[in-house]
Formats: C-alpha cells, structure tokens, sequence
C-alpha cells in the first residue's frame, strides 16, 4: 500500500526523476532486492534499480516524498552512505513498474578485472569541459551506443557507433590512432559507462584519461545553451526518451516496434506506423511482424481509451 495518497501516474507538479550509480563492494548484494523493492513499492516509485557484487546503478522517478524516502533508505546502507543522484523533472509518470534486478555486473562492460575502485580516470566538472574538448591534444570519445549518439552529442566526439556497451573494448584495441594524442576525454548520459570504460582504457596503457563527472546530464543541468558544446538532446531510458538544456524534456518519441529513438521529421515519414514500424526497422520487418504489432497496438489504443496503460508499450 503506497504510503502517499496521490495518483502514482498523474501529477500536476510532474515527477522528480532519480538517476544513480554507486560503486561499492557488496558481499551480500542479493539481501538488499527484497527490502529495496518493498520500500520503492510501498512509496509509489517505479523504474529499475540494478544490484551486483560491485554496487548499484539505475533511474527510479515517484513523488518527492517517495524519492526522498528510497534514497533515505539507500543511505542507511553503510555501503550507499555516500550515495550520489541527479534530479530532473517529468510531467508523466516514466516508467511503467519497479524492477529491482540482480545481475552481475551494474553496467556490463564483460572484462574481467576492470574495478573502477581500484583504478578510474581523472574526473571533470561541467565548468571545465569545454576547456578540455576544445584542446587540440584531446580525444573526445562517446561511449554510448549508437543509437543513443544519433540523437545529440558533444561537438568534434569519435562516435564507436557500437550496439552495446560490450563491443567497446574491442573497438579501442581495433583503434590505435587513439594514442596519437596524449589526451583521452570520454562521457556518457550519467557517468557510470565511463568509470568502466576510463578504469579500462588505463588498464590499456593509456596515461592521460578524463571524463565528464556526473555526465551528459549534468553538463545540461549546469551549462547554459548559449556556452555549450552540445549538439542535439540527450537520449534517455525512460519514457520521456530525450533531455535537453536545462533537462527540459525534448520532443523525440519511441518506435515502440525497434525502441529507437525517432525525431519529428522521422515520425512524418510514410515508413513510421505508430506501434508498428519506423524508418530504422521497416525492412527488417516482415507482413506478419507488422500484423502482430498492429494488433499490439488495437490493444494498447484500447487501454488508453479505458484511461489506463497498457504494461507491453
């Protein structure tokens, strides 16, 4: 039974939106998910929160109140004591449910031995990232997938154009121009894939390795528009798909057939069919692939017809 009275969906003040990760040895890891996940049930807040052996990660959005007490309830793990998040604002609700998962890495890099405990890049504030990318002895590197970088990046950044976080090894050893320049500036949505891919490249042999302290978002969060470096929105896992400056929602959507991220001029486009198709994944698909999600999409219509979600959007 949730502890505040309110509509969990609907919100005239919108939804603080919690975005963390914190690395911290965790023996025992597999004894936290119960009460974390009562505690986020009993307070209205949905989202994912990941638990392995070396800490927690993930983006959970509620009530103030609700947010203020899971994260209270964090800290008072001596693990989390020093737990750090990053706020932003949503109109609607973002997630659909509460998961908390135990997996065995809170962001999957699948390297053996890369502890970022043990060894990580030289952190950067926002205030001085500007100064860093704009050195001609520097590497900008994006180290997010590729289509997260499709929806915005920072000015002069080597896109990888990786699917996942696991072909990132592998496209550095494939790269070793990287070394020409001394320097190596990395950044990510909110920090973690950089402590994993800083913790790596110095274990490469890189000398000189730097990256955005607490990233994308926060550089939004406290860059103004008109000194940033930033091209485009940043694409978020949740439902309000992008940021932008200031972590105002931006207007891209979901292709809720393939998940990419899709901009007004795409969704315009004959091959989108909201459910069903968009101009990333319309070959790939198949008559009765499109058969299956049209009738999805019937149902999810349905649903919102009743004033309801539908939970498969």
């Amino acid at each position: 039974m949730a502890q505040d009275s309110i509509d969990p969906m609907v919100s005239h003040d919108g939804f603080l939106v919690a975005a963390l990760y914190h690395f911290a040895p965790l023996r025992d890891f597999e004894s936290l998910q119960k009460p974390l996940q009562a505690v986020c049930d009993d307070n209205g807040v949905k989202g994912t929160l990941l638990l392995a052996a070396e800490g927690i990660n993930g983006t959970i959005a509620g009530h103030d109140v609700g947010i203020a007490r899971v994260l209270g309830h964090l800290r008072s793990l001596p693990a989390f004591a020093d737990l750090q998040h990053k706020e932003s604002r949503a109109r609607t609700m973002p997630f659909h449910r509460m998961k908390v998962r135990l997996k065995k890495e809170i962001v999957t890099m699948g390297v053996e031995g890369v502890d970022p405990l043990q060894s990580v890049g030289t952190y950067v504030e926002p205030r001085d990232w500007n100064t860093l990318i704009s050195d001609p002895d520097t590497v900008v590197i994006d180290t997010r997938n590729d289509y997260e970088t499709a929806v915005g990046q920072f000015r002069g950044a080597v896109d990888p154009e990786t699917r996942s976080f696991r072909e990132f090894p592998a496209w550095v050893r494939a790269h070793p121009e990287l070394r020409r320049k001394p320097k190596i500036a990395m950044y990510c949505t909110g920090g973690i894939r950089c402590e994993k891919a800083t913790a790596y490249m110095k274990a490469e042999g890189f000398q000189e390795v730097y990256h955005l302290r607490g990233g994308i978002l926060k550089y939004l969060e406290e860059i103004p528009e008109d000194e940033s470096l930033w091209d485009g929105a940043c694409f978020v896992f949740d439902e309000r798909v992008s940021v932008t400056h200031a972590l105002e929602q931006g207007d891209h959507c979901l292709c809720r057939a393939c998940r990419h991220p899709l901009t007004q001029e795409e969704v315009a486009s004959p091959l989108f069919e909201d459910g069903v198709s968009c101009p990333y994944c319309h070959a790939d698909r198949s008559d009765t692939d499109r058969a299956r999600y049209r009738e999805r999409q019937k149902q999810v219509a349905l649903a919102q017809r009743r004033g309801e979600r539908h939970i498969g959007r």
